[in-house]
Parts: structure tokens; sequence; C-alpha cells
């Protein structure tokens, strides 16, 4: 998708993602929240950033699920579409041992995923780009499967993005969506980890969804519900952190808002305005 077809609409919603997402400090607020925690920057070990990398919901026990679906094996090619600071890739990578890229919109971020994951001694094992995933800076059918973990929901151009995941896949190739879907009417609550306004909200329902997915020549093998799973993350997180918490944990990445964000989340899921969804789709091919 080239920026003259991405447009200026997609372009000033991508910037306003970027500034919701990146405030210029994050390296260093992680860092520091770590050694409060009693380790040393010097000598991070990967499983010492689980608690903080991954914050979409459910964090760490929502990744090791979703790789449950996968048939993942070490010379498989696997891209994270809005891979955050990394936490997915990193996981992936150590886990399976597999070739994982991380693209993500925030330039920010993929500072921060790169020096976390050299900290860590995990750099010769991954790699990172700054870009947009309506334009991914990849050939075609560069990958045999790719994950997308909350990112979908500050794109509006919803078909394109599918569309550009298919030109990356091969033939055949795996694509596993978890994201927070549309359920209801009611207006949502904000702020929300990913949108302080709705100017940056896109949510589709899970059969819009399906529908965009067939469209840009996937079938879907796969689609769970995962009210309860988020419900129980959420409660749990909001009653053992009531003012954010002295341990690690993603208020690190969200900052003063963390708890305000959890607690609308957890009511708009309540309210019945939205469900977080998984979703594992074939390229057809």
């Amino acid at each position: 998708m080239s920026d003259s077809m991405k447009g200026n609409g997609e372009a000033a919603i991508e910037e306003g993602v970027s500034r919701h997402y990146g405030d210029g400090d994050l390296l260093e607020r992680l860092l520091s929240g770590l050694e409060a925690a009693g380790l040393k920057r010097e000598a991070l070990r990967p499983e010492d950033l689980a608690p903080i990398e991954e914050f979409h919901i459910g964090g760490r026990k929502a990744t090791e699920q979703l790789l449950a679906r996968l048939s993942l094996a070490p010379e498989h090619r696997v891209l994270d579409v809005g891979c955050g600071i990394g936490g997915a890739v990193r996981f992936l990578a150590a886990s399976v041992g597999c070739q994982v890229t991380g693209l993500d919109l925030t330039p920010e971020y993929i500072r921060v995923a790169k020096a976390l994951t050299e900290a860590v001694g995990l750099d010769g094992k991954v790699h990172f780009d700054t870009g947009s995933a309506l334009e991914m800076p990849y050939e075609d059918a560069s990958f045999d499967t790719a994950i997308s973990l909350h990112a979908a929901m500050n794109i509006a151009a919803r078909g394109a993005l599918y569309e550009e995941i298919g030109r990356v896949l091969k033939p055949g190739g795996t694509l596993c969506l978890y994201d927070v879907m549309k359920k209801g009417d009611g207006e949502l609550l904000f702020p929300v980890p990913w949108a302080s306004s709705p100017e940056i909200s896109f949510l589709t329902t899970p059969e819009q969804t399906q529908t965009l997915l067939e469209e840009a020549g996937f079938e879907v093998r796969e689609i769970e519900d995962r009210t309860d799973f988020a419900i129980e993350f959420f409660r749990e997180r909001l009653t053992s952190s009531p003012a954010g918490g002295a341990q690690p944990g993603v208020h690190l990445v969200m900052g003063e808002s963390a708890r305000e964000k959890f607690t609308n989340t957890l009511a708009n899921i309540e309210r019945g305005c939205i469900d977080p969804f998984v979703m594992v789709a074939s390229r057809k091919g």
C-alpha cells in the first residue's frame, strides 16, 4: 500500500497513534522499575522482562496460549505486526528458536525493543523495524506465520491491513489475531490502553473482522471469545495492584493512567460493549 493509497487520513491517524504510545523516556522508566524490584540492568534475563514487556490482555499467559495454537518450527519466519516493545517477539524466539521480526509504528517502541533485546542477549535471534502495517517493508511471501496482538484497534483501514499481511505471508501461511472487538452499541469509556480518546480507536465486530479477512484472501479456521479470561485478568490486576504497584508491570509502560485504563476496559467489557477475540486464519493460495 503506497503512501498515496494510504492517504492523509490514515497518515494523520498514524501520527496520533505514535503520539499516544511514545513519550520519550520509556526505556529509563522500565529499567528503573526493574532495578527498584531488585534486578540489575546489566544482568537481565529474558524471563525478568515478562511482567513489563507484553501489554495485551493477559500478558505472557495469553502469549503462551496463542503459541500453543501455532505449529511453529525453528526454520519458520514469523512476523509480529504491531510488536510494541518486542515481548512476544523475544518470547517466540527464545521458546521456539524461529526467526522473528517485529514491526511497529512507534519509533520509541522499536528503540526500546532493540535495547531490551540486547540487554537479555537475544539480539542475534530477532529483528525489529519501524514502519506502518499498511505499507510493510518486506517482500511478498516473506513469512510463514504472522501474529498481531492488540494492534488492529488503532487502524481504520482494516481491510487494507489484512491485505498487506496477506501479501507478506506465504500461500498457506497462518495469521493469528488477538484483538479487542466491538460487541454492543454502547459508547466506550476512555481512556483505554489502546486509545486516550475515540479519534484513534477503530473497533470492528467479530463478524466484520471475519468478513474482512475472507475478502483479503484468508480462510478463518478458529474464533474464540476471550471475555471470561479478560475479566479475570483485569479483576486480578486491579485487586492485586491497587495503586500501580511497586513490582514491575505494564503500568511502567502505560504510565500514571494505567489503573484508569484498566478500570475502563473492564467496565466496557462488563457492560457488553467490547470483548477480546482470537482468530486464526490461513492465507489461501
